[in-house]
This record gives structure tokens, sequence and C-alpha cells, in this order.
């Protein structure tokens, strides 16, 4: 089996320098031609692990790492997976093995993003429902657990995710107080308490985690917000009443290309007739595919980070129109990048909530992710949604101007 594994790492190696030890000891170096790129090395521990990342490494990368038989040697995981997403976005061809797992996951992605109610709550609990400290120890004071907006690319990551809400806002045409909103997926409120309290607006917060309920109801009352926003405990299904606007920021990455249809029409139905909603969500800019089969097991179970090809025509047939579409490119890498070095900052604090393979598990998601977004066809996609075609003005600027006077209102405040 090593031996196998030698031959695939030759082929696929062409960027950069991955030095491996192996069980016996041995060590070897894989370069590209050019020799020129990042550098790495790893050390396998046990025989098992060769042989597991040999027959399915889109899995067992991160499995033998969270368990310790896969260790970076006088690197960071970071280090060894970038040199890994560098060579992987040459193309499937490169890896025969990881080719063939692409397309079998592909085959099954309706069977595993088959999302009903309750199965939607589980999932959600998987990864929402952790302890809270877990999430003040690497995001933002907000909360914010979605792409910022990096306006310059020297923000904070705070200056960033209140400029995010801000972009957000713009998008929305909160033009007049008093605007009912449906935040579908609103987290710990941080979007929601801000498009009230910023904005006037009136919002109705659904989520399906209890942890992030609690939150947000506390967060509300503290603010003296709870008459103008209300959290509820529901499925976007179950909505049934019309709003002004509505807004959905992180959450169309857990619906499942089962369940797009249902999304829509729901949009659809609960969108006022002159109303307008913005979706905010991952996707990917190299056509449809499938989830990473470590991610779905042990980070978001049941999510796919759709193409815009498989999204624009269920919003279509919904029927909806697509009035604005903006590609945020290195903004989420950018974002990534703050998270991952505030949960290294804090990394005792976590384990000491959890666990040393807890740590592992999430730097290995906080990393790959960033890696994605750099090198791979990770994007973020915000669409601007509308039933008429003239809820909007005819051209952008005043999303720009609403921007402006946001922050200017913010800053003399």
């Amino acid at each position: 089996m090593p031996a196998f594994l030698d031959a695939i790492l030759r082929r696929f190696i062409q960027r950069g320098r991955l030095t491996v030890r192996w069980p016996d000891g041995r060590i070897t170096t894989y370069a590209g031609p050019a020799g020129s790129g990042p550098e790495a090395a790893v050390e396998f521990c046990t025989a098992r692990a060769v042989r597991r990342l040999t027959l399915n490494p889109l899995l067992a990368a991160g499995e033998c790492y969270m368990d310790g038989t896969l260790r970076p040697a006088g690197c960071s995981i970071y280090a060894v997976l970038e040199v890994l997403s560098l060579n992987r976005a040459a193309g499937p061809a490169a890896q025969p093995v990881i080719a063939l797992h692409d397309v079998l996951h592909r085959l099954l992605r309706r069977l595993v993003q088959f999302n009903p109610t309750g199965r939607a709550r589980r999932n959600v609990a998987h990864h929402y429902d952790l302890n809270g400290r877990l999430y003040s120890l690497f995001l933002d004071r907000d909360r914010q657990y979605s792409c910022a907006y990096f306006p310059t690319g020297r923000e904070t990551l705070e200056e960033a995710q209140a400029a995010k809400k801000r972009h957000i806002a713009a998008k929305l045409v909160l033009d007049r107080p008093g605007l009912s909103v449906l935040d579908i997926g609103c987290g710990w409120g941080g979007l929601a308490l801000s498009l009230a309290r910023d904005h006037g607006a009136v919002v109705t917060g659904i989520t399906l985690s209890t942890e992030q309920l609690a939150e947000a109801r506390a967060r509300a009352a503290a603010e003296g917000l709870a008459e103008r926003v209300r959290f509820e405990l529901i499925d976007y299904r179950a909505i049934e009443q019309r709003f002004d606007r509505i807004v959905s920021v992180g959450m169309f990455e857990h619906v499942g290309v089962n369940h797009f249809a249902a999304f829509f029409q729901t949009l659809r139905r609960c969108l006022a007739p002159d109303g307008v909603a913005l979706l905010h969500a991952i996707g990917r800019s190299d056509g449809p595919g499938s989830t990473n089969p470590w991610i779905a097991k042990y980070i978001f179970p049941g999510g796919y980070s759709p193409a815009l090809s498989e999204v624009l025509p269920a919003l279509e047939r919904a029927p909806l129109i697509a009035t604005d579409i903006e590609i945020l490119r290195l903004h989420y890498a950018e974002t990534l990048r703050h998270w991952r070095r505030r949960f290294a900052a804090n990394r005792d604090a976590i384990a000491a909530l959890y666990d040393e393979r807890f740590c592992r598990m999430f730097e290995f998601y906080l990393a790959g992710s960033e890696l994605a977004f750099r090198y791979e066809g990770n994007m973020v996609f915000q669409i601007q949604i509308a039933r008429d075609q003239a809820a909007v003005p005819l051209t952008r600027d005043y999303m720009v101007e609403a921007e402006h006077r946001a922050a200017r209102m913010t800053a003399n405040a």
C-alpha cells in the first residue's frame, strides 16, 4: 500500500513540495517540475493510516489527523493542506482515486441531502448547538458566522462583519421605517438586531438551533428590542405570513438540492408583491458537485454549496426574478483566516471545553475551508430577488449610497 500511495503522490504533486515520513522511518519528498510553491511535511504513524488514505483520501485525511495517525512534521495542518489544495485545483485527473470518489458522491448526493424538517433540525443541532462559548472564542463580537465583507482588505474582523451587514441592508432597500423582515436562518440574531436597531425594521428571525434561539432572544431583551425583533424555532417551510423583505445568510447551504424548489416557493409565498429578498450563500464556481465527505460527516451533515447553474433554474420556476447577482470571491478566505487565527490563539480554552480531537477537527475544518476559497472552486454569491422587476431602482447606485450613509451614521454614533 505505501508503494501505491507513493505512485499517486508522484503524479499528484505538481506544485510545491511535500515530504512524507512513512511508518517504517523512510522519508520521501515529492515536488513539482519547477519545485516552487509552498512546502510541508507529514508523518504517517501507522500502516493503517497509509492504507486508509490510499483508499479514501477525501474522508481519511481529516480522520487520520483527528486521530493523530497523520501528523504535520515541523509545520501546521494548514501548510499541509495548502500543498494538497494547490495540487487538487489542477483537476481530478491528477488523482484517479479522488476522481472516482467524486463521481460516487455526486451520484449519491440527492440521498444524503434529503433534508425533511426533522432531519434538518438534527443536522443543525450537530453543528450549531455546540457549547456557545466555543463560537465566542473565534467569531467576532456579534457572532457573525458567515462571510464578512472586506471593502479594502485591511479591515479587522469586526469591521468587515459590520460592513457585511451594511452591504446586505443596502440590497434589501430599507427605504422607510417599519418594514417587516423575515430572517431565514438568523443565527445568534446579530443581523436581525442590526436591521431593527439601525434601519427601523420589524424583524422575525427563524432558526432550528435551540442554542442560537436562546442567545438571540436574550440579546433582543438586553438591547430593548424584543418588541421589534422576535425569534422563533421553526422551519422555513412552515412560514405562512407575508413580509416586505426577506433575507437569508449562510442558511441556503443547508437546504439541499432536493429542496431548492420548496425554498424559492416559500420565498414567493412569503414575499410581498413589491417586496425584496436577499440570498447570501456559499456556492461553487466550477459547476455542480458534491460535498466533501469529511465535511458532511463531521461538520455539516446534509449540507451542500451549489453552483449558480443549480440555483437559478429553481428561482426562475418559483417564479421569481433575480434583480442583482454579486460574487464575493476571496472575502470568505479572509474571514476564515481571521477565524483560524483566533481559534489558534484560544486553543487551550477550546480544548478545555471539549478535547484535543475536537480541536484537531475544527483546525482541519477551518484550514481546509479557507483553502477551498483561495485555490479551489468555492465562492459566495448574493442574489437580490423580487416578484416584480420594478421593486428596486433602475441602477445599483442606491446600494453604494445606502452603504456609505449607514457607515457615516455608525461612525458618528
